[in-house]
């Protein structure tokens, strides 16, 4: 097995500083990792002169790639820059995309998660606010939030994020238009608006004001939850990881190999799923210990 960090920026023989911590425990632990030029892939749009640092193996190595968000049609380009370097990323592109898109396996969670409703958008055109209302209807005069298929703007809470009533077209418009200017080239594929839920609020961010909620998020690996962590760093969390047996059998259930279920507690004690993620691309929040993580995943390969 090969972990796959990206490199330096300014020097692709090193790790990029922000996963050193990761590659420190890897190293320790005794596993092999390569380095990858994100800036290769994204930006001069090379898969080849993004992998060139790796060599050739002669047999097949399982690959689990740990770097920055890719969208999808880029995550494909290294998942096959790599496969003919002879690693094979845990994830297959479809894989990834049914994890990473909230729409691509929304109905698998349907029952677990907000009610949610999208559009694809060019986020080149001019918004069509008439087709955004349209879409909205469904929740009435209701709260909704709004992202896209992978990001929000969370920390924009009133500004880009949280819209009071889904019928209100100025504040719709507002908030739409102030979160698309926010994601700019980051915007994936289209609009995801959320039914809003009331969560057990444990705080507020210490820079942004946002609500910090009762929050977890769980590492599955062939099915398995194998590693649990509490979400944010901040907040006074009222219980440690909690045991969700049902959202644990439905894990089962997603077709991907290794992703994250984020979940959230309600004000009125129940449980919800907030997302799923490709666990690839899914950050380990500051309270994790990156050496279970990585022990546990090794123990089940």
């Amino acid at each position: 097995m090969k972990i796959i960090f990206c490199a330096d920026p300014l020097d692709d023989r090193r790790p990029d500083p922000a996963y050193n911590a990761e590659v420190s425990t890897v190293a320790q632990l005794g596993l092999g990792y390569e380095l990858i030029s994100y800036e290769a892939l994204v930006d001069d749009h090379d898969p080849l002169k993004a992998v060139r640092r790796i060599p050739e193996y002669s047999a097949s190595e399982l690959g689990i790639y740990r770097g920055w968000m890719l969208k999808p049609e880029l995550y494909r380009q290294l998942y096959t820059a790599l496969n003919n370097r002879g690693i094979t990323l845990i994830n297959t592109p479809e894989a990834y995309t049914h994890c990473h898109y909230l729409p691509e396996a929304y109905l698998l969670i349907q029952a677990y998660t907000p009610k949610s409703v999208w559009l694809e958008i060019d986020a080149r055109a001019p918004l069509d606010l008439p087709r955004v209302m349209q879409v909205l209807e469904v929740f009435g005069s209701e709260p909704v939030v709004v992202k896209d298929y992978v990001k929000s703007q969370k920390h924009y809470w009133n500004e880009a994020f949280f819209i009071p009533s889904a019928a209100d077209q100025n504040a719709v418009e507002r908030v739409v238009r102030r979160f698309m200017e926010l994601q700019d080239d980051d915007l994936n594929q289209g609009l995801v608006f959320r039914e809003y839920v009331q969560l057990e609020t444990i705080g507020h961010h210490s820079q942004s004001g946002m609500p910090l909620t009762t929050e977890f998020r769980t590492f599955f690996l062939d099915g398995v939850p194998v590693y649990s962590t509490k979400y944010w760093e901040e907040g006074n969390y009222p219980i440690e990881v909690p045991e969700l047996h049902d959202f644990y059998e439905l894990g089962k259930k997603i077709n991907s190999r290794f992703f994250t279920m984020d979940v959230a507690k309600r004000v009125d004690g129940g449980w919800i799923i907030v997302e799923l993620g490709d666990a690839q691309v899914s950050g380990l929040p500051e309270n994790a210990n990156i050496n279970a993580f990585y022990a546990a995943i090794a123990a089940r390969i």
